[in-house]
């Protein structure tokens, strides 16, 4: 039998609330895109107001630090305000910023970098890699849901689990797009749609392929009119199982960079926006002026996206990444580019590293880790002595933590670019040269 306690329950910090309507002033912009105004010294967030914009909002949650308002009424607009070019911009949760200009967009994140790299001594300016406004994203993630008969087919509304069904998507590379429309009118009509969990989209060298991920098992039947559908849209159709991991293939996938095919499997991680990822490789072979005397640490690797375009300019370069699959590509890819001064390595780069690593002398490095960052392996990094470290990040915050570690063991910041990987979206890509 369990005992209660005596004690009241401790009342939520944060708790909803109905409140009267009130008007704000709103002083800055989240880089998530939401309104900032201040009262008596506390701060209120408002959502769907933007920096210089007076609004009529309501207080929809109090907390001991800030409040959470939405906006009712604009008053007055501000310049960088334009109309969302996307029906489902004030529902979905995958662009947060269609309601200011690209260029305000832009100016906001270099300024949100700025603030999350405060405590570095970084150059006077900041660089910027920009491309395509929409139509960049070349793979995606859609969901399928069905509730009371009812099929909802595309992306997590925002702040919820809940799935707004879209029709189109304006970032989606105009071949997703097409095929994206034609594939849900297709399941739309079909008992196929309450059996399947989730769609993938990708957009590559051969054109455009279709992963869709089973939540029941089908039988060949069930898969007919899909498979139809895709010869006749000239589609690469696999069916991923409840059971796999991943789908199985019969051959890779590939893009191209630096004139270097890319072999991968269409599940694997690869750079969403194509235009930027070929900037930023040109961009990452310039900042580090490699030369036949240097010997390379390419580390959280992939299949080989920087690994193929180092190679070519250093003397030798040590490619590292834990996933053992992604590293046989590598290796392949390597042998198809004939590049002999090119080794891939499986390791984890949170544990001790492996021998090859610590007899070599690396004169400079770069890494693109995943979100957490790359800070167990950074004390390795440090022995290795490098006289130049390139980081490339998807996460501001880590890669300050990171940053500020590598400036306390004898590196500086020498050059920042803020890379607009996600048009429209709150997400920032950096990439940092450190220079010992």
């Amino acid at each position: 039998m369990k005992h209660r306690s005596n004690r009241r329950t401790r009342p939520s910090q944060d708790k909803p609330i109905s409140s009267p309507i009130r008007t704000f002033t709103i002083e800055n912009t989240t880089h998530e895109g939401h309104g900032v105004a201040r009262e008596n010294g506390k701060v209120t967030f408002v959502d769907g107001a933007l920096a210089g914009e007076k609004v009529e909002a309501r207080v929809i949650k109090e907390g001991r630090q800030f409040n959470q308002a939405i906006t009712l009424k604009r008053l007055q607009d501000s310049p960088v305000r334009v109309a969302p070019p996307c029906p489902h911009f004030e529902q979905c949760g995958g662009c947060q910023l269609q309601h200011m200009s690209v260029a305000a967009q832009r100016d906001l994140k270099v300024d949100w970098l700025a603030g999350q790299f405060r405590r570095l001594a970084l150059p006077d300016e900041m660089s910027r890699l920009e491309g395509k406004d929409f139509g960049y994203r070349r793979r995606a993630r859609i969901s399928v849901f069905v509730k009371n008969n009812q099929a909802q087919i595309g992306f997590r509304a925002k702040a919820s689990n809940t799935i707004i069904d879209i029709e189109q998507c304006q970032v989606l590379e105009p071949m997703l797009q097409s095929v994206y429309q034609s594939l849900r009118a297709q399941l739309l009509g079909s008992n196929l749609v309450a059996k399947l969990g989730h769609i993938e989209l990708l957009f590559d060298d051969q054109g455009v392929c279709v992963v869709l991920r089973q939540s029941r098992e089908l039988i060949e039947l069930d898969k007919q009119m899909l498979n139809q559908w895709a010869d006749a849209q000239h589609v690469t159709l696999l069916w991923q199982a409840p059971e796999q991991k991943k789908v199985a293939i019969d051959a890779p996938r590939h893009y191209t960079i630096d004139n270097f095919t890319v072999n991968f499997h269409p599940q694997d991680f690869i750079q969403v926006n194509a235009e930027i990822n070929r900037l930023m490789v040109d961009q990452a072979m310039a900042w580090l002026s490699l030369s036949k005397e240097d010997v390379v640490l390419d580390l959280f690797c992939g299949a080989g996206n920087f690994s193929l375009p180092l190679a070519k300019q250093a003397g030798r370069v040590l490619a590292v990444e834990a996933i053992e699959s992604m590293v046989e590509m590598g290796q392949s890819n390597a042998a198809q580019a004939q590049l002999d001064n090119l080794e891939f390595l499986a390791a984890d780069l949170t544990q001790p590293p492996p021998n090859q690593l610590k007899k070599a002398k690396i004169t400079k490095a770069l890494l693109d880790p995943p979100r957490s960052g790359a800070f167990e392996f950074l004390p390795t990094l440090v022995r290795l002595k490098p006289q130049q470290i390139l980081y490339v990040s998807c996460n501001a915050s880590t890669l300050a933590r990171d940053a500020e570690f590598l400036v306390e063991n004898g590196f500086r910041v020498v050059k920042v670019c803020m890379m607009d990987m996600f048009p429209h979206t709150s997400h920032v890509e950096t990439m940092m040269l450190l220079q010992k």
